[in-house]
């Protein structure tokens, strides 16, 4: 058996995606670490997964889709964080191309999960 979540193409990349962002800033050395800067990307990397496993699991669609927009939201944060550790060159261009790549495919799979809810609501005349 397995929660509903796990069947969600995008819930899953959302993992992978968080996975890799935890590991590209597990060895980030500077002068000054600053702690709160990689609680934050932790954090909000995960959030995506998670807001979209606690979609699934409320009871409406509108709900669902009102936590596919939070998700989109906390992958908007990761990604501006992910600019801003590549700026102050702790990671790489190279690190940085990838997870962006990777981010602008999880945010137009959010978008089109966000239509599909949508659009079956509409047709069961739920919404």
């Amino acid at each position: 058996m397995r929660f509903a979540y796990e069947n969600i193409d995008v819930w899953n990349r959302a993992v992978d995606f968080a996975v890799v962002v935890i590991d590209a800033i597990e060895n980030i050395s500077t002068d000054r670490m600053h702690y709160r800067l990689l609680e934050q990307i932790e954090s909000s990397s995960t959030s995506v997964a998670m807001n979209l496993a606690e979609g699934k699991g409320r009871f409406s669609k509108k709900e669902f889709i009102q936590y596919c927009y939070i998700a989109r939201g906390s992958l908007y944060e990761t990604m501006t964080l992910l600019e801003i550790f590549k700026r102050k060159n702790w990671i790489s261009e190279e690190t940085f191309s990838s997870l962006k790549s990777e981010g602008i495919e999880i945010a137009s799979m959010i978008k089109g999960l966000i239509n599909a809810i949508d659009k079956s609501s509409k047709v069961k005349g739920l919404k």
